[in-house]
């Protein structure tokens, strides 16, 4: 079909110049053409709605849009006729078009402006964005390209995929979505013991959704790698893992307890450096100079502007110093690369308890506690610094990597160690990969000013001689921090990560995003990002993380310990979540979705109530007007 013959044999050359064809002719002659063709016919073509709306600085004022072309009980978008002399690309027509878009009855996904001549697209919103223009004697060699926005067949209400059992043949494009599970994070041993950290997903709820969306073989990637539980379950059930993440001392971590070793070699080497640890082990203050004149510290990294002190080397005192220097410099000595790595991850879990944070835990056996950057997220010197053993919980940390390398041995040993890839950089920069090389994604990133990791991270980065770059802070996906990074500069980052994302990972394959976030805005800012890149939004699953925080356990009626996974698919004709339109405000609508989740439970929790709103406007679309709802935090993480 050319232009002139869906059209029905107009001449697009005498458009311009003839007076006789106006706005009108436009609605009639070029816009219900392509209306049709898109698919919407009958009740899905609304010509005659009345919206009261704010347009410019007049009060409130009637407007009819020429058409809202809906699906069902949503709109997917307005259509405005202008005369061919109009200006469709910015201006009074367009902020016209964008009112009716918005419009709390209409709420469609875009907006479009037709004069005859061209046809131009946009996404609605506050800083509404142009995705398409053509002329429309090119509509034909460009329809795909508009059908990818406004066709009848571009949009789902925000369906949730239904859950149902594994089919025997594996449908990479059609994966059900897994219920929550019960998070087992003590009950591995390759994992649960062997290091503090500030966050650590459940593996059991990683290995579950990594072997659902991937078969053998396949590659999955983690760009928030953290502590690298994504890419070792991976390997764990024999598929292919790429870890990235900005902050050295994670991917030391994982370094270091991937590093293959012979057991008896690794346990010899400990006990060498434990007896000569002990052998010449400071114990007065003489000890301690002779040791600090000859042996390195920490380095003075410079600490955030909420630590007690000033640089990490002031987290130690003289005896804690010295002892420590004196045990890294034994350890130092190894031949064997993997065996120091090894014993230098006993060591850097020692540093956790070694140091003036370090909080003795009440009513507790000695030794059972935290360091204040993992119970705290700031450095606090203890009110009673405690005196531990060193060689006492050097074999402590010992005994924990020993167990913890037994467990990953069968699958992760020097035959398969080469299918991980770690990689110190951000995932606003995947430059590393190919465009659609990743079978699967999984990763839980910052949650936004909750944990500056790499602030938190000095006290380990300063013994382990790992570099921290001004270029690291000023990429790392964090607000606040150490920069005092804005909630646009943090969103900004966010949203690079996703397109990286989108760019790497194969047609046809998954994204699985974790995240728990007290703003409405950055939720809304996933699904945005995401459908902009081209991502399909399929659905999100309430998912608890295994023990409480400290912070919930001492607020467990304000502070929320549950995350949402919500699951994206990249196809080549992705849907997006329609807009549902309310006739209520706000209020009234989150009134009403809170009684609707205390009536499916029979009264409901403040993690039930956080997590159905969330679904709810990811689902039905108005997480948009939850953002803007000032009130709304006090209900979410």
């Amino acid at each position: 079909m050319t232009p002139s013959n869906m059209f029905g044999g107009l001449n697009f050359a005498s458009i311009a110049h003839n007076p006789d064809f106006k706005e009108d002719s436009v609605r009639e002659e070029i816009c219900m053409p392509i209306i049709k063709r898109l698919g919407y016919k009958g009740k899905n073509i609304i010509r005659s709605k009345n919206l009261l709306i704010q347009f410019g600085r007049k009060e409130r004022e009637s407007g009819t849009p020429d058409y809202i072309l809906a699906i069902g009980e949503y709109n997917a978008f307005v259509l405005e006729a202008k005369a061919p002399n109009q200006v469709i690309t910015e201006g009074r027509n367009v902020e016209q078009a964008l009112s009716y878009a918005m419009h709390n009855e209409v709420r469609s996904k875009y907006f479009a402006l037709c004069n005859g001549k061209e046809f131009a697209v946009f996404k609605t919103g506050v800083n509404r964005t142009l995705v398409l223009t053509l002329r429309i004697d090119e509509i034909e060699t460009r329809w795909k390209e508009l059908a990818r926005f406004l066709s009848i067949k571009s949009f789902h209400t925000g369906y949730r995929h239904l859950y149902h059992k594994q089919s025997k043949t594996f449908d990479y494009l059609n994966r059900p979505l897994l219920e929550e599970l019960p998070a087992e994070k003590q009950k591995t041993l390759r994992h649960y013991g062997v290091h503090g950290y500030f966050t650590r997903q459940a593996w059991n709820v990683v290995q579950a959704y990594i072997e659902n969306f991937t078969r053998r073989g396949d590659i999955v990637l983690d760009p928030f790698g953290g502590t690298g539980v994504t890419a070792i379950e991976a390997l764990m059930i024999d598929r292919k893992a790429i870890h990235v993440d900005i902050n050295p001392m994670a991917n030391f971590m994982v370094d270091s307890l991937i590093a293959p070793v012979n057991t008896q070699d690794l346990k010899n080497a400990f006990d060498s450096v434990k007896q000569e640890y002990k052998t010449n082990e400071p114990k007065t203050k003489e000890d301690y100079n002779r040791i600090l004149k000859t042996l390195p510290g920490p380095r003075p990294i410079p600490l955030s502007s909420d630590a007690d002190v000033k640089t990490a080397d002031q987290l130690f005192n003289q005896k804690q110093t010295a002892q420590l220097a004196l045990l890294k410099s034994i350890i130092l000595r190894q031949k064997s690369e993997n065996i120091r790595k090894s014993l230098m991850l006993m060591f850097s879990g020692l540093v956790s308890k070694i140091n003036l944070t370090y909080h003795q835990s009440s009513n507790r056996t000695e030794g059972r506690g935290n360091a204040s950057a993992f119970q705290y997220y700031r450095y606090r010197i203890a009110p009673r610094p405690v005196n531990l053993d060193v060689t006492k919980y050097f074999m402590s940390r010992c005994k924990h990597v020993m167990k913890a390398k037994a467990d990953i041995k069968g699958a992760i040993n020097s035959k398969t160690i080469s299918n991980l890839t770690i990689k110190k950089g951000t995932a606003t920069d995947l430059s590393f990969l190919q465009n659609e090389s990743v079978d699967y994604i999984y990763t839980d990133p910052p949650y936004g000013k909750k944990i500056p990791y790499l602030d938190l991270s000095a006290m380990w980065n300063a013994w382990l001689d790992l570099d921290v770059t001004k270029e690291d802070y000023a990429l790392e996906a964090i607000e606040g921090g150490g920069l005092n990074k804005s909630k646009q500069e943090y969103s900004d980052l966010i949203a690079q990560s996703i397109r990286e994302m989108y760019r790497v990972l194969k047609y046809d394959r998954w994204l699985s995003f974790v995240f728990a976030h007290k703003d409405p805005e950055f939720w809304h800012l996933i699904i945005d990002t995401a459908e902009q890149c081209g991502f399909e939004y399929v659905g999100a699953v309430p998912q608890k993380n295994g023990q409480a925080s400290y912070k919930k356990r001492q607020n467990p009626f304000t502070v929320l310990s549950g995350q949402l996974i919500i699951n994206f698919r990249k196809v080549r004709n992705p849907k997006v979540v329609m807009n549902a339109n309310f006739d209520m405000n706000v209020d009234a609508l989150i009134i009403e979705s809170i009684e609707e989740v205390i009536a499916q439970y029979y009264g409901a929790t403040l993690e039930q109530i956080n997590d159905y709103l969330i679904i709810q406007g990811m689902e039905k679309g108005f997480l948009d007007l939850l953002k803007k709802h000032t009130s709304v935090p006090t209900l979410v993480p």
